[in-house]
């Protein structure tokens, strides 16, 4: 019965797989067939208005828009071209339901590849905060027959563009300004908690950064010097952090256009078509003395289990953990108890656990029967306490997620940020 359980877990997983595959893919026509629908509307309108429209190089505009998602198109499917992240080919991976977590290959001709590892799960959930919040075959000829072509959903599209613009924020000199809103406070803490701790001496501590999204917290992490993993969900997420990690050769390899797929609170056409070149820096530039993985799979399947501190030095959520760094992630939680009793749980004696983020609850009013406890701030930090958490240290930051810094709205959150010790 448990194997049966596990094979039809992992075969829910592979066509997820494929159909996160799939929506990277046909990004190009389904952002097309979007931007045509604006030229089928400007040929409704009368002679006159359409005059009026030429004189304004609304048409050219709109080519200028079909050139910028041709060419993120280009962008993405490089990205699945060779989707190699948990070791192997996914079409291989049909007859292969059971095993360990496993560290995926990170390409031979890259020395300086960084580590992923896959733990299993099935179902997806959004790991981005949002306010809205042709292309290579990985099918072989022999399946294509058994396996009914996918329809990526405006969900699926929607996933794909906010990948686009998490690019912006951890991997471009656009995005620094956010970045560093909320990344510095959380790294100037870490550094002042172990402030006696040598440069040298800090590969010997141990940070997980759960919701690592596109890796560039974990990254700048190890880049400080300690032993980092990030652990992450999401595929779009997982293939995307695969990519620029592991087969990026040089800053500002790619060109991407993030703002192309709404019209509006656009001020001109300039902040519409901006380009914006990733990455600012080189991800395998990292010391050579450096530990630095990122892990698959669902925070409270990987870290949740019961024997999850005490581990094998090879298994992902081996260990306590001397930092956990939490950022815009724990309102990810269905059940906000156990995220908290995990990081108790893993986290070692004089460790320190790092916040900063909102809590937009991501299973409020799901449609997907998911249980959803949503506290507001007060109440969490009154459990984080009753579970023997100390909160110290704790501020309001201003910040915004994946936002366009040109445009003419933007969210701001009133960020939580503290640092938390376990009560010995």
């Amino acid at each position: 019965m448990a194997a049966r359980e596990a094979g039809k877990e992992a075969k829910e997983e592979q066509t997820h797989f494929h159909n996160v595959i799939t929506a990277f893919q046909q990004y190009g026509p389904y952002t097309l067939a979007g931007n045509n629908r604006r030229r089928k509307d400007l040929f409704t309108l009368s002679r006159e208005d359409q005059v009026l429209l030429d004189k304004l190089s609304y048409k050219k505009k709109l080519a200028e828009v079909d050139d910028a998602i041709l060419a993120n198109a280009a962008f993405l499917n490089q990205i699945v071209v060779n989707p190699e992240i948990f070791g192997r080919d996914p079409e291989d991976e049909d007859n292969d339901v059971g095993g360990k977590p496993e560290e995926a290959s990170s390409g031979a001709e890259n020395t300086d590849a960084h580590s992923y590892e896959s733990h299993s799960h099935s179902h997806e959930h959004d790991h981005t905060h949002s306010h809205s919040h042709g292309a290579h075959s990985h099918t072989s000829p022999s399946r294509a027959n058994t396996r009914r072509k996918y329809r990526p959903t405006d969900f699926d599209m929607d996933k794909v563009r906010s990948t686009l613009k998490q690019f912006v924020r951890d991997w471009s000199e656009e995005g620094k300004e956010e970045r560093d809103a909320s990344y510095e406070p959380i790294k100037k803490a870490l550094l002042d908690h172990f402030s006696d701790i040598p440069m040298e001496e800090r590969h010997n501590f141990r940070v997980l950064v759960p919701g690592a999204g596109l890796g560039r917290l974990a990254y700048d992490v190890a880049k400080l010097g300690f032993s980092c993993q990030g652990n992450e969900f999401s595929h779009y997420m997982l293939l995307s952090s695969f990519f620029i990690l592991n087969r990026t050769q040089e800053v500002h390899e790619h060109t991407i256009y993030p703002y192309v797929h709404s019209f509006s609170n656009v001020p001109n056409r300039a902040v519409l078509l901006k380009s914006v070149q990733i990455p600012d820096v080189l991800p395998g530039d990292l010391p050579p003395e450096s530990n630095f993985s990122l892990v698959a799979g669902d925070f409270e399947e990987v870290y949740g289990g019961e024997h999850a501190a005490d581990a094998g030095p090879h298994e992902p959520p081996a260990g306590p953990w001397d930092a956990i760094l939490t950022c815009f992630f724990i309102d990810t939680a269905k059940n906000i108890v156990n995220y908290l009793r995990i990081i108790h749980r893993i986290l070692a004696p004089g460790g320190v656990w790092i916040n900063l983020g909102p809590l937009l609850w991501h299973f409020e009013s799901n449609t997907t029967s998911d249980p959803s406890i949503e506290l507001d701030l007060e109440e969490v930090k009154a459990l984080a306490a009753e579970i023997g958490l100390e909160i110290k240290n704790e501020r309001t930051i201003d910040t915004t997620y994946v936002n366009n810094k040109d445009g003419m709205l933007a969210y701001t959150y009133h960020a939580a940020f503290w640092a938390a010790t376990k009560k010995l």
